[in-house]
This record gives C-alpha cells, structure tokens and sequence, in this order.
C-alpha cells in the first residue's frame, strides 16, 4: 500500500497565500479609514487645523493614487499623464465659476463627461502601444493638455486661477464647511476603495490581470484585452477628475501644475511606494508622501533627493512597496 509523504500534507494550497495577504490588505485599509474618521474631531479638539488640511489632501492623493493602481496594479499600464484628469476635474470646477455655474452637481457632470471623453479618444491611441511607448504617448497627451490651460489667459494661464465661489450643493452637503467636505472627501475615498476591491476580484480584474502576464493568452480565451483595458482607462479616468473636483473645493485655486507630468510622477511614487495592486497602498503611499514632503520640505527645498532614496530602498527591499511588506510579515 503507498503512503503520502508527511511534507504534501503541510503544503498550502496555492491560493491560501494571496487570500491572506488580501485579508491583512484589507484589514490595514480598515484601520486607516476609522482612524481617518476619528482624525478631524481629535484635530479640532486640539485647535491644530494644518492636520484637518494635511489629512484633506492625503484623501484627495489617495483618491487619484487608486485610480492610477486600477491601471498600474491590475493592468500593468504606467501612465505617465494621468495627472491630465486631476486638471480636468479642477478647471471643470473653476472655469464654470468663472462662467457663472457654480450648482455642484451641473460642475460635476461636467467633469466626469469630459474626463471620459478624453480618456475615451487618448485611451483608443494609447492603448494601442505598450511599454515605454504607452507612456511616452500617454505623458505627449498630458503636456498638450497642460499647455493648453497655459495658453488660456482668460482663465489665469500659468498664474492659475482663484476660485471665489466653490461647488454649490443643498444644505446640508454645503462644501464650503470644511467639516462638511472633510467627511465628503473620506465617503468618495471608501467608494474608491470598495470599487477597486469589487473590481480586483471580479471577472474584470482577472481579465485585466491575465492580459498584463499574457496578452494572447486571454485573446485566445475568448476576451479582448483593449476593450477591457479601454474600460479601465476610462474608470481611471473618470475617478481621478473627481479628485480633482474636491482637490478645487479644498484649495479654491488651480493652476496648470496640478496636470503636469511631475504630479503624475507622483502619484506613480506614493502607488510604488504603497504597494501596486494592494487596497490600502495608495493611501498609505499618500500618507507617507506627504508626511515626506513636510517634514523634509521644511529643512530643504531639495526633499526630492532623500524620498528618490526612500523609493529606491524601497524598490529593492521591499517587493510589493510597503504594505507587500507589511503582509509578508503578518504571515504565519
């Protein structure tokens, strides 16, 4: 009679790994947001309102960070221009101030029409290159837009524009409450979160995931990867206008910069160093970037120098940025 060796009994299933670590990632995602929510009353409470700010543009980063994980982490696409559809979201509030719309909801649609739009017609180009070639298009795309807005000097050009009157909504969801917009923030960032959980392990996301370790593959399986990529771009897209949406409530200002290739390094960064692929890395990422660029920024105005050190250490050592390496540890 055969006998099963001892050691195939001890072996995990394949799956038993990428489940836990999923569990952990979702558990430090938890943590983050309840300690978001507690955050501003403990900031009010201590009359200290530069973290109430701070925490405003963490969320506002992480919300555009995921949308750009949906195409770095899950479709192996580093779009170097992706910062376009912060602007987009951001001059879609300030120019219709300018104009005379201020309802919220009329600046919103706006944003959304016509970062889909722009994604949808760059996307087509685009996404049909890969590599270096995808972000060298993708950057041209992002700079035409940016000079663009510079071009535009009845907008502000490359001085930006104030913004004197913000996204109207009914009360009690009025955006000029800081309170009020804090917690609007936080709500769209859970969205974000549980739509890029939803879509990670959803029929979508494994369509999107065998198409970045092989193209054919899925072509031959029946599915089109463009489409399905095209699809994601969109999504990314769209998402990261609304961030800029709220980024233009919170500042009351925008200015070329916010679309320009640098802000698209960034966000390629706090992904990278967060973790591509995981739920809470973007945040994190967001987190820890701009902790970074306080901190740092207050002794030298050349901070980029130590935080590209950060990013390199990070890069060699700690394979699926910092919440890889949390979820490494926190494994049995």
């Amino acid at each position: 009679m055969q006998t099963v060796p001892s050691q195939s009994l001890s072996v995990p299933l394949p799956a038993e790994a990428p489940a836990r670590r999923f569990d952990l990632d979702l558990g430090l995602c938890g943590v983050l947001l309840v300690a978001l929510v507690l955050a501003l009353p403990l900031a009010n409470a201590t009359g200290n309102s530069f973290w109430a700010d701070l925490l405003n543009r963490v969320m506002i980063l992480a919300i555009a960070a995921t949308s750009l994980n949906l195409l770095v982490g899950i479709g192996g696409l580093v779009s170097l221009g992706h910062a376009a559809f912060l602007g987009i979201g951001a001059y879609t509030v300030g120019i219709c101030a300018e104009l005379g719309l201020t309802a919220g909801g009329a600046q919103l649609a706006i944003a959304l029409a016509v970062a889909t739009l722009f994604a949808l017609v760059t996307g087509m180009v685009a996404l049909r290159t890969r590599g270096v070639h995808f972000i060298m298009i993708t950057l041209a795309f992002g700079q035409m837009l940016y000079f663009v807005m510079i071009g535009l000097r009845q907008f502000g050009g490359d001085d930006g524009l104030t913004i004197n009157q913000g996204s109207q909504f009914p009360a009690p969801f009025t955006l000029e409450n800081r309170t009020v917009l804090y917690y609007t923030v936080l709500a769209v960032l859970a969205l974000t979160l549980f739509g890029f959980a939803r879509l990670h392990r959803s029929r979508f996301g494994l369509v999107l995931l065998g198409a970045k370790g092989s193209e054919r593959r899925v072509a031959a399986s029946g599915f089109d990867p463009f489409r399905y990529r095209l699809v994601a771009y969109v999504i990314a897209g769209a998402v990261c206008a609304v961030a800029g949406f709220l980024s233009a409530n919170h500042t009351s200002f925008v200015t070329p910069e916010i679309m320009g290739w640098t802000r698209s390094a960034e966000l390629i960064f706090i992904v990278i160093l967060g973790g591509t692929g995981t739920l809470s890395g973007p945040l994190l990422g967001a987190i820890l970037f701009l902790l970074i660029e306080e901190l740092l920024g207050s002794l030298t105005i050349y901070w980029h120098f130590p935080f590209g050190l950060l990013l390199i250490l990070v890069a060699l050592f700690a394979r699926g940025g910092i919440v890889g390496l949390l979820t490494r540890r926190g494994q049995p």
